[in-house]
C-alpha cells in the first residue's frame, strides 16, 4: 500500500473493506445456506504458480479471509461477511470437503483472528459483542488508509459449536489476533494494555499474561511454529520523529497505518528476535511450513502502485526468497495443511464482484 504525492492510496480489494455499520448478522444465518458446494478442482491457477497443483475454491461470495486449519486437519475456522454491506465479520466453521459452514459466534458485533485449540473441541477468537451488539463504528479514512484497533475487542473462547462462550481478556484496549501453541500451553496474542500494540502470551484459561515485545509500534498476527518454540509475526516500529509522531497520534484514536510491515521471528517467549524482510513493503500474514524451516507470506513488494499481494516463501533465516503466486489482485493469508500437501489462502481470483475475497485450497508442492 502507497500513498501518492496528491495523498491518495492504492490498496487491494480486500484490504480495502471497510468495516461495515448496521445491524449484526441473525444467528440462524449460515453460509451453506446461500453458498454452492465447493466442486471438482477447477483451473484457478496459472503455469507460474509452480507450487500449486489442483486448487479448489471454497467460497463463493461475500468477503472471506483468515480460514486457519484444525490441528488434526478435518476443517477450517475464518471470519466472514457473507452479504457485503450487511453486518460485520462472523466467524463460520468451513468443511474443505463439501463446503458446509456453520456460524459459531454470537452473530453480534465485530469478530475477527479465529483459531482452534489444538484438542479440536475448543476454538478461539476475538469479539467486540459483549460492549455492543451493533457494528463498531468505521475508521475515518479522511487520514489515510488505516485500520481500526477496537479498544472493545476482547478475546473469547468456545466450544467448537459455539457454545460455552468464556471471555479470557478484560482489560479495555484492544486484545486479539490470538493464536495457540500447539503444544497447547500458550496463547499468543496483540494487545494495547500497556499502551502501545505489542504482543503478549497467556495460559489457555486467559491466565498468566506475559509481555513478549517491547519497542514502540505495531507487533500482530503471531503464530507458533510447529514445535511451539518459536513465533513469526509483522510489525511495523516507527523510525524518524515524524513518523513516531504520526504513529501515536493514530493509535490515539484506536487506528494504525499497515502501509509498511516487516516479518520478524523470535523464540516464544521474545528473545532472539531477527527480522526476515526489509523491503519498506505492506508484508503481513506469516505463516509456519510444516517443516519450522519456512516461512509462508504475503506482501506488495513487486508492486510499485502497491496494490498486487502475493505470496511469498522464506527460510527462516531471512534467505531464499521465492514468489508463490502470480494472480492479479488480492492473496494473502496463507496457512498450510497440518501435513504439509495443502495450503488455504484468501484471493480475489475468480472473484464474483468488486471486492469478493474468498477461501481457496490448493494442492502444495515442496519441490
Amino acid at each position: 500500500m502507497q500513498t501518492h504525492h496528491d495523498g491518495t492510496l492504492d490498496v487491494p480489494l480486500y484490504l480495502a473493506r471497510r468495516p461495515r455499520s448496521g445491524a449484526a448478522l441473525a444467528l440462524a444465518a449460515v453460509l451453506s445456506a446461500a453458498m454452492p458446494i465447493a466442486g471438482a478442482a477447477q483451473q484457478l491457477t496459472n503455469a507460474n504458480e509452480k507450487r500449486f497443483g489442483e486448487i479448489r475454491q471454497l467460497t463463493f461470495r461475500g468477503e472471506n479471509a483468515e480460514a486457519y486449519w484444525s490441528f488434526d486437519g478435518s476443517s477450517l475456522i475464518f471470519q466472514s461477511t457473507p452479504t457485503p454491506g450487511e453486518g460485520c465479520d462472523q466467524i463460520f466453521i468451513l468443511d474443505p470437503e463439501t463446503g458446509e459452514t456453520e456460524l459459531v459466534s454470537t452473530g453480534e458485533g465485530r469478530t475477527t483472528c479465529s483459531y482452534y485449540y489444538p484438542g479440536g473441541e475448543r476454538i478461539l477468537y476475538s469479539s467486540t459483542h459483549h460492549f455492543n451488539r451493533a457494528c463498531p463504528t468505521p475508521p475515518d479514512f479522511s487520514q489515510g488508509y488505516v485500520w481500526a484497533v477496537y479498544p472493545s475487542f476482547d478475546i473469547f473462547a468456545a466450544n467448537a459449536d459455539g457454545s460455552g462462550l468464556r471471555q479470557l481478556t478484560n482489560s479495555f484496549g484492544y486484545d486479539a489476533e490470538a493464536t495457540v501453541s500447539p503444544t497447547g500451553h500458550r496463547i499468543v496474542f496483540t494487545s494495547m494494555r500497556d499502551g502501545d500494540l505489542d504482543l503478549y502470551s497467556m495460559l489457555p484459561d486467559g491466565s498468566g499474561v506475559r509481555r513478549l515485545t517491547d519497542h514502540l509500534g505495531y507487533d500482530g498476527g503471531a503464530f507458533y511454529s510447529p514445535d511451539g518454540t518459536k513465533i513469526v509475526w509483522r510489525a511495523h516500529y516507527p523510525e524518524t520523529d515524524q513518523e513516531r509522531e504520526d504513529y501515536l497520534a493514530l493509535l490515539a484514536e484506536g487506528l494504525i497505518r499497515p502501509s509498511a510491515l516487516e516479518i520478524y521471528v523470535a523464540d516464544a517467549d521474545g528473545s532472539n528476535r531477527r527480522q526476515l524482510t526489509d523491503n519498506g513493503a505492506a508484508n503481513f500474514a506469516p505463516y509456519w511450513h510444516p517443516s519450522g524451516e519456512k516461512i509462508i507470506f504475503s506482501s506488495n513488494m513487486d508492486d510499485p502502485r502497491g496494490r498486487e499481494f502475493e505470496l511469498y516463501l522464506i527460510n527462516v533465516d531471512g534467505t531464499g526468497l521465492e514468489r508463490v503466486t502470480w494472480s492479479e489482485g488480492f492473496d494473502g493469508f496463507p496457512v498450510f495443511h497440518p501435513d504439509g500437501t495443502k495450503l488455504a489462502f484468501g484471493s480475489n481470483r475468480n472473484m464474483s464482484h468488486e471486492g469478493n475475497t474468498n477461501i481457496f485450497l490448493a494442492e502444495w508442492r515442496d519441490e
